[in-house]
């Protein structure tokens, strides 16, 4: 299992070809709470920078954009009635999708912990 990160503040975490993806915690701080979550189901094949899914807090609402290319397998079921859970723990229960990877050669473009945390420091 390796853990990737994107400048939008999407993280990534790659088992084999298939990667849960969802927000940083510090993107969920910079948000507040989250009070809707919607992942966009109109095509399930996405390339990388494709908007994916939006959230919703009490101060903004922010799209989500696929951090490589694949095929959307899975939204959490748990979000639809506790939207809340992205806000709680943004890197664990608040996952937003599963996706299978077309590309892996993008995850190269994608950051480590190291490198995401320098960045937002």
């Amino acid at each position: 299992m390796t853990l990737y990160f994107t400048k939008e503040h999407e993280w990534l975490r790659v088992e084999g070809d298939v990667a849960t993806v969802g927000i940083t915690k510090h993107a969920a701080e910079e948000l507040g709470e989250i009070v809707f979550f919607e992942l966009n189901t109109s095509a399930p094949e996405v390339t990388q920078g494709d908007s994916v899914a939006v959230v919703e807090s009490v101060k903004a609402a922010s799209d989500v954009y696929a951090p490589v290319s694949g095929v959307v397998t899975e939204g959490n079921p748990n979000l639809a009635n506790n939207p809340e859970l992205i806000s709680n723990d943004p890197e664990g229960e608040g996952w937003m999708l599963k996706m299978k990877l077309t590309d892996t050669a993008q995850l190269g473009e994608l950051m480590d912990d190291a490198a995401y945390h320098a960045l937002i420091s």
